[in-house]
């Protein structure tokens, strides 16, 4: 039984804690002062990897499946002052800033660019090919698909959804964009394709099928124009002064 394997390819940096039970693959930097909890994976092999193993003579322990998904990844970069909670599974080429935090059992696909000081709420799933900004916070159980941009200082809401795809399942696939300062509801819908403008707000439970201009407040199934951003942010300064 393996409880923790670092791949002897790995550059790991100055007061890293890495718990038990975790797997590191392939040249995955992880940089300093950061925490890797228990259970966690990072730089695990992209789909097209794996099926390599298929072609391979059979695989008679733990260990070497270990050492073949090692030779097989190409690691992962991971700045400093992170810290990834148990279950966290990250994949190859993806590229995350600093101060960059996970909650639990959160799944990060190939090829996915993180900028610093983000958060990644437990149970999300950003499934690959994305990009996401400095300063986002990305609440619990989200779904972030393919081709997804999130630009900075973005919020995203419990259980939102994004989607890519408008006649499932197809072989064309259209990313949705989130524009800097977006806040997006919990629980809210967003079509494929759509773009959400800067400092726009997506109201809780929305289903948004068209562009959101900026700085305007959109709510309900379709989504639609519902105030100013100003109307908000005075509304959030009333509500967070009050005492009730």
């Amino acid at each position: 039984m393996v409880t923790l394997f670092v791949s002897n390819r790995a550059i790991i940096g100055q007061h890293v804690y890495i718990g038990g039970n975790t797997l590191i693959f392939g040249s995955t930097i992880i940089g300093d002062f950061s925490i890797i909890d228990s259970n966690v994976i990072i730089g695990y092999p992209k789909k097209s990897h794996l099926l390599e193993i298929l072609n391979r003579p059979s695989l008679d322990t733990m260990s070497s499946i270990i050492e073949t998904l090692d030779k097989l990844s190409s690691g992962a970069r991971i700045s400093s002052h992170t810290i990834i909670r148990s279950g966290t599974i990250i994949y190859e080429n993806v590229r995350i800033g600093k101060k960059f935090e996970t909650g639990h059992n959160v799944l990060i696909r190939e090829d996915t660019i993180i900028g610093s000081n983000t958060k990644i709420g437990t149970g999300t799933v950003i499934d690959g090919k994305t990009r996401i900004g400095n300063n986002v916070n990305i609440q619990s159980n989200v779904y972030i698909p393919l081709l997804t941009v999130i630009e900075d200082d973005v919020f995203i809401g419990p259980g939102a959804i994004i989607l890519n795809d408008k006649y499932p399942p197809s072989k064309k696939l259209v990313g949705v964009t989130i524009k800097r300062g977006a806040v997006i509801g919990g629980g809210s819908v967003i079509l494929p394709g759509v773009t959400i403008g800067e400092r726009a707000v997506v109201g809780a439970g929305s289903v948004v099928t068209k562009d959101v201009p900026p700085e305007t407040v959109v709510i309900g199934a379709p989504a639609r124009e519902y105030a100013k951003r100003e109307d908000f942010d005075a509304k959030k300064r009333l509500y967070e002064e009050s005492k009730y």
